[in-house]
């Protein structure tokens, strides 16, 4: 079997394309500190939540 080559005005494209990303989006940095911040953030929204439903039904 012979192999087949590309001409090199389609190979040079097949590079070209290979170069480049698969699916390759920009994106901002990521910052851990936000993440943390947001997390406490919503912890403690849900617990106050919590505490207010169990007082205001009686439980607690």
């Amino acid at each position: 079997m012979s192999e087949r080559k590309l001409y090199p005005e389609d190979q040079k494209r097949v590079d070209e394309y290979l170069k480049t990303g698969y699916n390759v989006t920009p994106r901002k940095p990521f910052k851990p500190m936000r993440m943390i911040i947001m997390l406490i953030t919503v912890v403690t929204v849900f617990s106050a939540f919590s505490i207010f439903l169990a007082r205001s039904s009686g439980v607690y």
